[in-house]
């Protein structure tokens, strides 16, 4: 299974325009192409899905450890002609200040060779010295070559008889500076591949561009000069249905590992997606509900003013429906958010709760949750692993769980009721598969409790 992984000496060095311009290139040549994350990002495989027409998937060291994550990528690239794997911050950037749970992690697991992106602008021989400092700064890894970004065409053999010179590694082309090609930025990141105005149009620019300026044939030869991943059965239907999952799904939430929705159908889910932002009222027959991360403080006048659907969810909340919410959705359950200006909008009012947003990243990075009392993701001892990234703060942001840093920082996250299960951190269902079974269970008791008083 050819594969290849794009990764940098930092964050805003273009990766996820390099990425975007080989993936187009590559479908362009009719390859099937399955893209995969190295951290915990949620709009960078969106614009992986959105460009490849597959499902795109997280390969992240603090939440699978190598057996897991051969596995999964095994068994998703399966199908495919070539994985493409996009690094998250810098190649050695993982916890702590570590290279642990790194993009250098990722491909030393999985045998992956690193094309090493640079911005080399006002630089000289420095090219060399860094290219060579990040090859040897681990005395094993899977750097390979080197991709140059925004530079002068008239640049491009200088820099490259500079890097080839002083270290072993081989340049495989550049992307020049274009300007007409920019994916603009808010407070989560970049805005998401469905808000991007003529998309399309800025990614055929790429693809013209990188096919010009690209060793494909180069990048391809080295993307299938590595071995072969232990083999894993795929999953060739999904089992049978035993219950309706209602998932919030629109522009104001949007933020799900694709893996979450994968082990939840495993587990006999049918996902019926649904708007807050848009629709009147749930859809009919549903027998729990999960709330995404997203972008509600985007749209809280349609959020706040949608009294049909408002009415209608506190209805279904009164039948003691599980529901379970991240961050985003957290928000939108509980009484009021806050704007900008400091206006509050009322929310859907299911749990306690003010929230507002702030200027600055609120308790942000990865985290292990082990649950203090029973909740809808398993018994008082539960442990699973997270993230959180988000602005906002509220004034109650429970105590179901003891949220812990790997660098030792504890506190207490999560509101839990006697149905609902919600809070800031956004939760990955792989790290223990036991807790989307539990919520499972506890939405096909709720189907069968209902069956049985109709």
């Amino acid at each position: 299974m050819s594969r290849i992984m794009l990764s940098a000496a930092g964050s805003g060095t273009g990766k996820t325009t390099i990425t975007a311009a080989l993936l187009r290139v590559l479908c362009q040549m009719g390859k099937r192409v399955q893209c995969f994350k190295c951290g915990c990002d949620y709009i960078d495989p969106m614009f992986h899905r959105y460009i490849t027409g597959r499902k795109a998937y997280q390969a992240d060291p603090f939440f699978l450890n190598q057996f897991q994550m051969q596995k999964l990528v095994s068994q998703v690239s399966a199908d495919a002609d070539i994985s493409v794997l996009e690094g998250a911050m810098g190649y050695y950037d993982g916890i702590a200040g570590t290279s642990e749970a790194s993009a250098y992690t990722v491909s030393m697991w999985l045998n992956t060779p690193v094309l090493f992106i640079l911005k080399p602008q006002g630089m000289g021989c420095s090219v060399g010295a860094i290219c060579k400092g990040f090859q040897q700064f681990r005395e094993s890894n899977q750097i390979k070559g080197v991709l140059l970004n925004q530079i002068r065409p008239g640049m491009y053999d200088y820099y490259k008889k500079i890097i080839e010179q002083e270290t072993d590694l081989k340049v495989y082309g550049y992307l020049p500076d274009l300007p007409e090609i920019h994916f603009e930025s808010r407070h989560l990141g970049l805005l998401t591949a469905e808000e991007i105005p003529d998309l399309d149009q800025k990614l055929d620019v790429l693809a013209e561009t990188a096919k010009k300026t690209l060793d494909l044939d180069g990048i391809l030869k080295l993307a299938a000069s590595v071995p072969s991943l232990p083999i894993y059965p795929q999953m060739h239907h999904k089992p049978e249905t035993q219950f309706r999952l209602g998932i919030a799904f629109d522009r104001a939430f949007c933020f799900y590992y694709q893996e979450n929705l994968d082990l939840l159908e495993q587990y006999g889910a049918e996902l019926i997606y649904f708007s807050p932002l848009t629709d009147a009222r749930l859809p009919d027959g549903l027998d729990g509900l999960y709330f995404g991360g997203g972008y509600p403080e985007l749209y809280l006048p349609e959020l706040s003013q949608n009294d049909t659907f408002l009415k209608n969810l506190k209805q279904v909340s009164a039948l003691k429906i599980p529901i379970f919410a991240e961050c985003g959705g957290f928000l939108y359950l509980q009484e009021f958010l806050d704007d900008a200006d400091h206006h509050a909008w009322p929310m859907a009012g299911l749990l306690p709760g003010h929230a507002s947003m702030g200027k600055r990243l609120c308790r942000f990075g990865y985290m292990t949750l082990t649950a203090q009392e029973g909740t809808l993701l398993g018994t008082a001892g539960t442990c699973l692993r997270g993230h959180e990234f988000h602005y906002a703060d509220s004034t109650e942001n429970g105590s179901a769980f003891l949220a812990e840093r790997p660098s030792g920082k504890k506190w207490l996250a999560i509101q839990n009721t006697d149905h609902i299960t919600a809070g800031f951190p956004h939760l990955y269902f792989l790290s223990a598969p036991e807790a989307a079974k539990y919520f499972c269970q506890k939405c096909k008791a709720f189907h069968n409790e209902r069956n049985d008083h109709t």
